[in-house]
């Protein structure tokens, strides 16, 4: 069974003095870089995608931007053998690109996803690998959000968190990136 990494917009943007900075991203990013070197090791595919924004209003992922590039601690491997380059524009990282088509290139048949925003790209792209057919594990900790605010009410990013990752245990197998690393 072939298995690959789906890293989703680890981005300048999403750290601290980037445009939309998200709840603690270097705990997740320590976690995506011990995948990376798993991966890496077992010479299994990493798919790295990142969002790039086209809408005129949008206040982050702007084309050419330094926040919109992958951030500097992934750069040593954006060009490994095994390595993918998937741009998007969507929350869902199979909407409109090519993922599907290098994944089924690949033989990939199981998917490990991580990355950032777990309440919108992690969430999206995770249901929709689940309804393309992949067993899909969601890694718990290299994954990163922020507050959110409804009406009145700001619900804290650590909430936001649990929600999502409990909701997404219905479309995935959720672990720790430990969890994950000692198979």
């Amino acid at each position: 069974m072939q298995e690959a990494l789906i890293i989703i917009d680890v981005q300048n943007d999403y750290f601290e003095g980037g445009a939309y900075p998200l709840h603690q991203p270097e705990k997740a990013l320590a976690n995506i870089l011990l995948l990376i070197k798993k991966f890496n090791s077992e010479d299994r595919p990493v798919f790295f995608i990142r969002h790039i924004s086209r809408s005129k209003d949008a206040a982050f992922f702007l084309a050419d931007t330094d926040g919109a590039r992958f951030h500097a601690s992934l750069d040593p491997f954006l060009s490994g053998p095994h390595a993918y380059i998937i741009e998007k524009a969507y929350p869902n990282s199979f909407l409109q690109t090519v993922l599907q088509e290098k994944l089924q290139e690949q033989g990939v048949n199981r998917l490990v996803i991580c990355g950032m925003m777990t309440h919108m790209c992690i969430d999206s792209t995770t249901r929709q690998a689940k309804e393309l057919g992949y067993p899909v594990k969601l890694i718990s900790d290299a994954c990163a959000t922020r507050d959110l605010s409804f009406g009145r009410s700001t619900v804290s990013a650590a909430d936001v968190q649990n929600a999502f990752l409990s909701a997404l245990s219905g479309f995935s197998e959720v672990e720790s990136a430990a969890a994950y690393c000692c198979k």
